[in-house]
């Protein structure tokens, strides 16, 4: 029966091999470990010291935050300005962090370490497992190979810069962002999601030429209220509409 449990699923489904699941997490890890690389060459480009360059994997392990960091501060942008961008797209892992907690139901001393490594790849991965055993496996195996990985393609990629010339002429610093666009694209299941992500990708791009490096990000972040209010001034209209219609009928 302790067997059963531990492999029963966590929303009333089948049980997933062991090894499925470390294959997949591997080929998650690898493949987007692998563009830590583009992040520390894109980072020495624009000026950032190695120390510098290799904390930010360390310490911050978000990729999406580590590209608009480097980005901004790359394109002028004012240090806090930056720094107030990569902070704001990394707060979805707080979010992320929120879901994974209930899931994974890690002990009080694991929960510290696992934080670092919530991010979009390892939710990914961990959400997608159907069992509690499974989406443990999941998320270590993913944390633990993307870490690793990313990390020293970071330390590569910075000491390797120089010898690669203009990031912008091979795409490097399209790498992490497109990365990130590709785990996001399926996760934007509903109606709602998809105008959030629309509207902030108009905002971004049509107020990157006329405000400071690392504002549209900022600006960006208003998609989801407003995005949101429209529904909900309908919900809110509804009930108080519908005593009016029912007299006129």
């Amino acid at each position: 029966m302790a067997q059963q449990t531990a492999t029963v699923d966590i929303s009333g489904g089948a049980a997933k091999p062991d090894a499925a699941v470390v294959r997949d997490a591997l080929g998650v890890g690898i493949a987007v470990g692998l563009s830590g690389f583009a992040f520390g060459v894109t980072s020495a480009g624009s000026g950032i010291g190695l120390l510098q360059t290799c904390a930010l994997s360390l310490l911050v392990f978000t990729g999406a935050s580590q590209f608009a960091l480097v980005g901004a501060l790359a394109a002028g942008g004012n240090p806090y300005t930056a720094a107030a961008g990569a902070f704001f797209l990394g707060v979805r892992n707080a979010f992320y962090g929120l879901r994974l907690s209930q899931l994974l139901a890690l002990p009080r001393a694991a929960r510290p370490l696992a934080a670092q490594w919530v991010i979009d790849e390892t939710t990914a991965v961990t959400l997608a497992q159907p069992t509690r055993r499974a989406a443990r496996i999941g998320f270590t195996v993913t944390g633990l190979t993307l870490y690793v990985l990313w990390n020293l393609t970071t330390l590569l990629g910075a000491l390797g810069a120089k010898a690669i010339g203009d990031t912008r002429a091979w795409g490097l610093d399209a790498a992490g962002p497109a990365v990130f666009l590709a785990l996001l694209a399926p996760m934007l299941t509903t109606a709602t999601e998809r105008a959030v992500a629309g509207l902030a990708v108009l905002l971004g791009l049509g107020l990157l030429p006329v405000l400071p490096a690392g504002v549209p990000v900022l600006v960006a972040a208003l998609a989801a209220p407003l995005a949101l209010f429209v529904p909900g001034r309908r919900a809110g209209r509804g009930p108080k509409d519908a005593p009016e219609e029912a007299e006129a009928r």
